[in-house]
């Protein structure tokens, strides 16, 4: 495929945004296929198991069960019929005080990752458009310039759900997976109907309806440190014993209107490993926790991979955890978090709560914004 065919196609498939400094930014779209090669047959074939203790009769967790969960633990009509920021709602001005107590030291570090030009993380089928593509120059240099100007400009362009880029999932971004999830429309939070069209979500529940941004506590999970690696398994699934053990071990218990953020050590191996399919083959939360992290009330969860544990371990469900949250809770969810630095932090401190802060970009009509979180001890 040449270089125009592709650029075209982009084009088309892609929509742009465009942001103060001349930047832009490009929303994916699902369903593009990527560059020939992208996904060999050998790859297609070498699929990745999950982890075996979820197939355990006292762990497993099967379609049956995830759609009873469903019905009994939808938030739909608990703000009311028309409603786009489900848990986001649990942020409170008295929960946002709260946390703003917490700031002693003044030390703030990101919770967030840029997506990398180079050393691509191998990208899923239908999403293998996430490339990032960066442009410099200087308007009097450039011979489309019709003045010539002393400041220097930029545009970038990457997809927001790109594998590389820490970014919130909008209550729009995954239609409810029940019996009726292959009747169309499909429906998203609150029961309403999807109405995806190249425009966006125009059904709601798009990240520009979700408010302008927050400050909250945010509570730490470092799992690593607790089971002494320096990063999980690849596939590792994680257990309600696992939450509270760290409950225990940090002294903080995970409570309403907190934004948690689920750390498994995906940057470290990357460092230490190089680039894999992490979105096929990474440690996280197995749908077993579903009903206890229900009972905590969060606004939203963060992981520094999707959160779920990869390949799930659950029939029909490969992301159980989004499929729960997103369209049945209406909690938003943090891909690709970058939690290295918090975690440094937060160890020298022994202390695993912060106030966090993050804006939400006002994407028309669109699936995510980009993350760019700060932690404040």
């Amino acid at each position: 495929m040449s270089e125009a065919t592709m650029t075209s196609m982009v084009i088309l498939m892609r929509r742009g945004v465009v942001l103060a400094g001349a930047s832009v930014l490009a929303l994916g779209v699902s369903g593009y296929i990527g560059p020939e090669g992208s996904v060999t047959a050998a790859q297609q074939r070498s699929r990745p198991q999950p982890d075996p203790t979820t197939q355990l009769p006292e762990r497993l967790v099967t379609h049956e069960q995830m759609l009873e969960w469903f019905e009994e633990q939808k938030n739909w009509g608990r703000w009311g019929p028309d409603d786009d920021r489900g848990t986001l709602n649990l942020i409170t001005p008295e929960k946002t005080k709260a946390a703003v107590a917490l700031v002693t030291e003044g030390i703030s570090v990101r919770l967030y990752h840029f997506p990398d030009p180079v050393n691509l993380d191998e990208p899923m089928p239908d999403t293998s458009n996430m490339r990032v593509l960066n442009r410099h120059w200087i308007p009097g240099q450039d011979p489309e310039a019709t003045e010539i100007r002393g400041a220097a400009l930029d545009a970038i362009s990457f997809a927001t759900h790109d594998g590389g880029n820490s970014h919130i999932d909008a209550l729009c971004h995954y239609p409810v997976k029940d019996e009726g999830y292959t009747e169309r429309p499909q429906r998203i939070y609150g029961g309403r109907p999807m109405m995806y069209t190249g425009q966006g979500c125009m059904g709601g529940a798009s990240i520009d309806k979700m408010g302008p941004g927050y400050v909250t506590r945010g509570v730490l999970i470092d799992m690593p440190l607790l089971k002494g690696v320096p990063y999980l398994e690849k596939s590792q699934a994680l257990y309600v014993e696992d939450l509270e053990a760290w409950e225990e071990f940090s002294g903080i218990t995970i409570g309403s209107g907190d934004a948690v953020f689920l750390r498994t050590g995906r940057w470290a191996r990357r460092e230490a490993e190089g680039p894999w399919n992490y979105g096929g083959e990474t440690a996280g939360l197995h749908a077993s926790i579903l009903p206890w992290l229900k009972e905590r009330d969060i606004a939203i969860l963060g992981g520094d991979a999707v959160a779920d544990a990869q390949p799930s371990g659950v029939a029909q469900h490969n992301r159980p955890i989004h499929d729960m949250l997103i369209p049945m809770w209406g909690t938003p969810t943090i891909d690709n978090g970058y939690y290295l630095e918090v975690a440094e932090v937060a160890a020298r401190l022994q202390r695993w709560e912060f106030m966090v802060s993050w804006t939400m970009m006002q994407i028309p009509n669109g699936t995510a914004t980009p993350f760019m979180g700060l932690a404040t001890f």
